[in-house]
């Protein structure tokens, strides 16, 4: 049984070098190294163990404390935040990046999803920047999921016919984290006053170079308020954000799909499979 002061293996996932393009699993390595269970005398920083970690090799995870310089967490707290992929991770920097778990009748593994930064940031685009309002044209997903329609982009050749196909009087709420010919498609068929809540654009993010986007100009015709924003800008609101999900997950009326993959050696692939859409739920 380990404890607080002692030295043992840390199994970890490395890089071997800067990924260009789409990562590969050959970018990627098992090894084990050594740390000790002890954080710095007179530092702030937490040291945790790894319960639950979600891509990218430093990413968002659930821990538990072991031990900690830290005024507000303790050994034995559960906490989600910035992680490393390994089965030991020493936190020097720990404002604003780890957040004391409270809840634990849930799933932890929930907050590296719904109730961790995906969820929030969901939140705080879809309530904070888009703001709908009742009766209103929502970008929406369906299947088991409960929504009203969707589409597989895959399997449209024109998406600009696919939109019109589904919102034929126009989209006032739209929620950005594709880019690229999504993103030309949807101004192409947003309404008058719509919103666009942008946090991302991952068709983009392994291009040599990032497609062109042809239709801005309908941001002006159609007085569409297109605005960014990331997570980070609503950490205030996390309270708030618990109190609306939670009961919704507790009662049942909030369906969650997770995708999980068991040991660190399974990371690679995994981290891999979400460029080409492997996985089917939060992985």
């Amino acid at each position: 049984m380990v404890k607080v002061g002692d030295e043992v293996s840390n199994k970890q996932v490395i890089f071997r070098d800067y990924v260009i393009g789409s990562p590969k699993e050959s970018d990627m390595y098992l090894t084990t190294g050594t740390i000790k269970l002890k954080v710095p005398e007179g530092s702030n920083a937490v040291l945790v163990k790894n319960l639950s970690i979600c891509p990218p090799v430093f990413g968002y995870g659930v821990a538990k404390v072991l031990d900690s310089g830290h005024p507000e967490l303790k050994a034995g707290d559960l906490v989600w935040g910035i992680t490393g992929w390994e089965e030991y991770t020493l936190i020097t920097k720990t404002t604003d990046t780890l957040i004391k778990i409270q809840h634990t009748d849930v799933p932890l593994s929930y907050y590296t999803g719904i109730l961790g930064m995906p969820g929030m940031t969901a939140y705080a685009g879809f309530y904070e920047v888009g703001t709908p309002k009742k009766g209103e044209y929502v970008d929406l997903l369906k299947n088991k999921l409960g929504f009203d329609e969707a589409f597989n982009y895959k399997e449209e050749h024109d998406l600009n016919a696919a939109l019109k196909r589904y919102f034929p009087e126009g989209i006032d709420v739209y929620f950005e984290h594709v880019g690229g010919k999504m993103l030309d498609a949807v101004l192409l068929n947003m309404r008058h006053h719509g919103r666009i809540a942008v946090c991302g654009m991952i068709s983009q993010y392994n291009l040599d170079e990032p497609e062109g986007i042809k239709n801005l100009l309908h941001i002006g015709f159609k007085w569409i308020q297109m605005k960014g924003f990331t997570h980070r800008n609503y950490y205030h609101l996390y309270p708030k954000f618990l109190d609306l999900v939670l009961p919704y997950i507790r009662e049942k009326k909030m369906v969650y799909v997770e995708d999980l993959v068991e040991g660190l050696e399974s990371g690679p692939a995994a981290l891999v499979g979400l460029f080409s859409g492997r996985n089917f739920g939060k992985q």
